[in-house]
């Protein structure tokens, strides 16, 4: 059921990117909930063996994500609602977390953060748009915050899937804000899509013992 399931992911959301026309938009907004509709199944058909709100959680942070997804058309309401997605996402992160990370382990996604605040958000606020930059700093601010949760977990699906997720939105900011992107709708979708699979997927991870002291973890 699960790979039936991922197989008709990859092919709506293929069909939604390269066959369906940006007009009417109705109908453009309706082939993008589909993907997120089956994600939203096949992590509900995951058995959860990382905590019992972990599920829950992930499930609330997925349906959040999919009404971004069609109130990004009116992009102040859709960053709105995917920042209340990524709290959703780190408070099940948190529920996942197993051992203290080395806090070095931040820094690349600190420095990050630095460039493109500086690189979008500051110009944003030079030129009068304050709401809007302050808004994409507190953006920033909460996606990196959920990956570094995600990093936290130490459960890889969870830390690849919270990294595509801010490639995602990096792409589209660069695109919307500094410059056009070739390939833009390829770019974002295909790395959002994959990053809300491997969150679904991260469901099913599990610990495993590798040693009299020390844990791993896998995916189901």
């Amino acid at each position: 059921m699960r790979k039936v399931l991922l197989a008709l992911i990859t092919i709506m959301g293929l069909v939604y990117i390269f066959l369906i026309p940006e007009e009417p938009v109705g109908i453009k907004i309706a082939f993008k909930l589909v993907p997120m509709m089956l994600i939203i199944l096949y992590a509900a058909t995951n058995t959860s063996l990382v905590t019992p709100l972990y599920k829950k959680i992930v499930l609330i942070g997925l349906a959040v994500s999919m009404v971004a997804d069609a109130a990004i058309y009116w992009f102040m309401a859709g960053l709105a609602t995917f920042f209340f997605a990524h709290v959703f996402y780190i408070a099940a992160f948190r529920t996942a977390r197993r051992q203290s990370v080395p806090l070095i382990a931040a820094i690349p996604l600190i420095l990050y953060g630095i460039f493109m605040v500086f690189w979008i958000a500051v110009p944003q606020i030079a030129s009068g748009e304050m709401v809007l930059g302050v808004a994409i700093v507190a953006y920033m601010a909460v996606i990196l915050l959920m990956g570094w949760e995600a990093i936290r977990t130490r459960l890889p699906l969870v830390i690849i899937g919270a990294l595509l997720f801010i490639c995602s939105d990096s792409f589209l900011a660069i695109n919307r804000f500094v410059t056009p992107l070739p390939g833009r709708d390829a770019l974002v979708m295909i790395t959002y899509y994959a990053a809300q699979v491997f969150f679904a997927a991260s469901i099913g991870s599990r610990y495993v013992k590798v040693g009299p002291e020390k844990e791993a973890t896998i995916p189901r």
